[in-house]
């Protein structure tokens, strides 16, 4: 009987794992289910705890956690991962403050501009709120806006969303993702069909924020920044809650292209404008990035010249310089040929004026 190789019957013993379309794309659909799962255990863990002023935060925590165990176990026993923190975006690199803090720019910046029009148009009426209580729930929402950004983003461009990658290609797995992004908010109150299409078009943003950095800092940082920007600080909904307002509160009027009414910017055509610029943008800003962390370097002679050589090529080397050395034999006629140059070049006749004829 013919002995399987002991790749193949791992295989066949765990079908999801190894190379493969169709198993990364098994993969993505497990890790969908980890999500999925992943919110009731987190809320039945913090109603175990509590039910006060941090029930939200530790709902954040508690679900962020379970992601990022679950998606960690699935990438060292199904994919082989010997870091997979590293492997699902969480890189340890000189430049990972530099990109969550141009995330941040380019969310806020994004936010300011989207709430211009209102704000030069006089449909912003603003309360603000001085009472202690209300800068504690502002700590506090800073915490949950950080690691609910974070935990989306561990789901929506981490573990499944590379694994879609491979499955799929980039391009078809944004599309894919920036779907689901914005299905998930479907259910959110106040929600229309415009406030779908701005959430997707936030997703494919936010996806080749990842895809341009092969890391989360910067679309974490674009993330927090956006919701921190709309919500805590400008005290506008964030994708139809207002929960985050709590030291300033914002009401607006006006046509719903412009405010989105009570779901919010999000839910406002100007948003999907202000939007498709900000990718421009962070193509631009990107190039950098993008140039370091995602093209393939050239590789001369077959492998990189900063890694160890491959012990074939080293092999090779030895044997080559353990051979004997070639001699070199001597020439047996003189290589100067002007020495015999009168000897074999025949004399030429003389001209009427005594100069030969070949001049």
């Amino acid at each position: 009987m013919t002995e399987l190789p002991n790749t193949t019957k791992s295989h066949l013993a765990n079908p999801v794992a190894g190379p493969g379309r169709w198993r990364s794309f098994a993969r993505f659909a497990l890790a969908g289910t980890v999500f999925y799962i992943a919110g009731p255990i987190a809320a039945t863990l913090q109603g175990l705890i509590t039910h006060g002023d941090l029930s939200q935060l530790l709902y954040h925590v508690f679900l962020l956690a379970l992601l990022l165990v679950g998606f960690s176990l699935m990438g060292m026993v199904l994919d082989g991962q010997d870091e997979p923190f590293k492997a699902m975006g969480f890189v340890k690199r000189a430049t990972a403050w530099q990109e969550w803090g141009l995330g941040a720019a380019l969310g806020w910046g994004m936010v300011v501009l989207a709430v211009l029009p209102m704000a030069v148009t006089g449909a912003m009426r603003t309360i603000l709120w001085t009472e202690p209580r209300a800068f504690w729930l502002f700590a506090i929402n800073l915490g949950v806006l950080a690691v609910a950004a974070l935990a989306e983003e561990v789901t929506f461009r981490g573990y499944p969303f590379q694994r879609l990658i491979e499955a799929a290609g980039p391009t078809t797995a944004t599309v894919i993702m920036s779907v689901f992004f914005g299905v998930v908010h479907i259910w959110n109150t106040d929600a229309s069909l415009i406030s779908v299409l701005v959430t997707m078009l936030a997703g494919v943003l936010l996806s080749l924020a990842y895809l341009r950095t092969r890391a989360l800092w910067l679309p974490w940082g674009l993330h927090l920044a956006w919701n921190l920007s709309m919500g805590a600080i400008l005290g506008l909904p964030v994708s139809g809650f207002t929960d985050f307002s709590t030291i300033i509160q914002t009401q607006t009027v006006g046509a719903h292209w412009l405010t989105g009414g009570a779901y919010g910017p999000e839910a406002g055509l100007f948003t999907f404008l202000v939007l498709i610029a900000g990718t421009i943008v962070l193509v631009r800003v990107t190039r950098d990035y993008a140039w370091e962390y995602t093209h393939t370097p050239i590789v001369a002679a077959g492998y990189a010249v900063d890694v160890e050589p491959p012990k074939a090529h080293v092999e090779m080397e030895a044997k080559a310089a353990a051979a004997p050395q070639l001699v070199q034999i001597a020439a047996s006629t003189s290589l100067d040929a002007s020495l015999h140059s009168k000897e074999l070049l025949p004399e030429l006749p003389k001209g009427p004026l005594g100069q030969d004829a070949g001049e």
